[in-house]
């Protein structure tokens, strides 16, 4: 698994801004665009931008904290 598979990451409709945000609250607020599914690619290469990013500076990664949901059986 990628170091990025482990932050939880996710596409919402901002009715406030007519847009989609891609958030992943762990490493970034978040981006906006037009189109969910090209979005949650660009949302995913942002994630990994910002891991490269911690990685080449020496930072140690923030511990992933927003969990999915579980399904309940």
């Amino acid at each position: 698994m990628r170091v990025q598979d482990h932050y939880h990451k996710w596409i919402e409709w901002s009715e406030e801004d007519q847009t989609y945000i891609g958030k992943c609250p762990d490493l970034i607020t978040g981006i906006h665009g037009d189109d969910p599914i090209k979005l949650y690619g660009e949302l995913y290469d942002v994630i990994e931008e910002v891991i490269q990013h911690f990685e080449s500076e020496g930072r140690t990664l923030p511990v992933p904290s927003i969990l999915p949901m579980k399904k309940v059986a």
